[in-house]
């Protein structure tokens, strides 16, 4: 048996890289799992993945930012599962590498709709299904964020604006018996392996901050601790943010 035999999840971003580890991880724990992504094949190349392995999932195409294709979604993720028990909210648009005096109106709000407003949306649509029997959710935040790395203003303002809607709904959920938490991964994704051969003397200078010198598999390395935060092991636990990262936080 599963830890998660019997729930349904949603997880946003879940075509590639830290998205597709959870679905992948939730999914082997007995999870039905909701693919959410903007592309339409690297869905359904997740829930191929998924159903290979013996579970099941649903692809779900939609961009997060857009309030009507959210609350499609989440109807049509509970249409298929009778339910939602799970949230995560990993889908986020990247734009970084720009001064702040640089920022355009224009970054700011592509960041801010596709990570912080997309979040948002998806947390107020599965609060109605969360309230009814107790739920899960975490939010992905970012280092970039809890530092303030520089040269990624909309992203890291985008990340500390996540985790300020984490803190607010685990104060104002939790008598629903609805778990709100936050993580902060540093994860070898695709973004970062196209950063780390464009930059490979900062990414070599990075590893120096990590005591457990790497970056961390989606599926092996983060992905066990959003387990751990969606099953009943972690349900004394809310409003946390958890840092996923080798150890970095204490080195900066």
């Amino acid at each position: 048996m599963g830890r998660l035999d019997g729930k349904a999840a949603i997880v946003t971003g879940a075509g590639q890289g830290i998205g597709r580890g959870i679905a992948l991880v939730l999914a082997r724990e007995g999870a039905r799992v909701a693919v959410v992504d903007i592309n339409p094949d690297t869905a359904a190349s997740t829930v191929k993945e998924i159903e290979a392995r013996g579970g099941r999932a649903a692809a779900i195409r939609c961009d997060v930012g857009v309030r009507a294709q959210a609350d499609a979604a989440i109807s049509a993720a509970a249409q298929a599962f009778g339910t939602i028990d799970i949230l995560v909210n990993d889908a986020q648009r990247i734009i970084g590498e720009i001064n702040v005096e640089d920022m355009t109106d224009d970054v700011i709000q592509q960041s801010l709709q596709s990570g912080f407003m997309g979040t948002f949306y998806f947390m107020q649509g599965c609060f109605p299904y969360l309230r009814a029997n107790g739920g899960k959710i975490v939010n992905v935040g970012s280092a970039a964020g809890t530092e303030g790395m520089a040269r990624w203003g909309a992203y890291a303002a985008t990340k500390e604006a996540i985790r300020a809607i984490t803190r607010v709904a685990a104060k104002e959920w939790g008598k629903y018996g609805i778990n709100v938490n936050a993580i902060c991964p540093a994860s070898m994704t695709p973004a970062i392996e196209i950063w780390m051969k464009t930059n490979p003397d900062v990414f070599k200078a990075s590893l120096a901050h990590m005591p457990l010198g790497r970056y961390g598999d989606p599926e092996n390395d983060i992905a066990p601790v959003v387990l751990a935060l969606v099953s009943s092991d972690f349900n004394y636990v809310t409003g946390q943010t958890i840092m996923v990262d080798g150890g970095a936080a204490i080195l900066r």
